[in-house]
């Protein structure tokens, strides 16, 4: 599930590898609504915005109460080693910048040379507009994960909401689904292989199959009275304000 930030992108193209004719693409919904926008003329807080709140240090404080458990897992699942994926130099680069940043912001740490490795996921690398991103595949461990039933708000709902407003002010989450500590039970089923060496994660990673209704069920409980009143739209790490004056 992509944000309001994704959905903004001129070039919603995407390519896995370094083959630019195979592309694929999330398609936005054809229903459109006229709402008000301010934009921002303040350039300070603009520097401020776009220089220290990207190297902002993550505070994991906010959310030790939720820690991710993965118990969910259903009985026997069998041991998930699977191979590092095949990745270009390109490719290679650009895993090594983003492992780099979240070893950096404590959210993985490096498996040790004498430790013990039973379970590994590979990592997948996709590109647009000369951008790297990243994410495990975890195909597998979602095959034997039991699904969180907890509801994700639906869109057409926010779209009514939206509609209503004369001003929206839009948050996203810094590095959102990382805030969320993994227990160190759950971590041995939340490392990645790449192409030199092997690490595990201590904040909840993306692409893990109930992430979104974990994510979503604490950021509800951090705002019950804002979402009830029914001005604050909350859909996973994606925060609507939407107000009259």
């Amino acid at each position: 599930m992509y944000g309001i930030d994704f959905h903004n992108k001129k070039d919603r193209y995407f390519t896995i590898g370094d083959n630019k004719h195979q592309k694929f693409a999330f398609l936005p919904g054809k229903k459109q609504i006229t709402v008000n926008i301010v934009s921002p003329v303040d350039l300070e807080l603009e520097k401020f915005k776009s220089e220290q709140l990207r190297e902002a240090e993550m505070s994991l404080y906010l959310t030790d109460k939720q820690e991710n458990e993965l118990s969910s897992l259903l009985p026997y699942a069998p041991l998930l080693r699977r191979p590092a994926c095949p990745a270009s130099s390109r490719s290679r680069e650009g895993l090594e910048t983003h492992i780099k940043e979240l070893l950096d912001l404590g959210v993985r740490r490096k498996f040790g040379h004498n430790e013990e490795v039973e379970i590994t996921n590979p990592v997948i690398v996709a590109w647009n507009n000369g951008k790297s991103g990243m994410v495990g595949d975890f195909d597998a461990l979602n095959t034997y994960t039991v699904p969180d039933r907890y509801p994700i708000p639906k869109i057409q709902i926010a779209l009514t909401q939206i509609s209503q407003a004369v001003y929206i002010t839009t948050l996203d989450a810094l590095k959102g689904f990382h805030q969320n500590v993994v227990t160190p039970r759950a971590r041995k089923y939340l490392r990645i292989i790449v192409h030199y060496g092997v690490y595990e994660y201590l904040g909840m990673p993306f692409g893990i199959k109930n992430a979104p209704s974990h994510f979503q069920r604490m950021m509800n409980e951090t705002f019950p009275e804002e979402y009830s009143d029914g001005w604050l739209i909350i859909y996973i790490d994606d925060i609507i304000v939407c107000s009259k004056t």
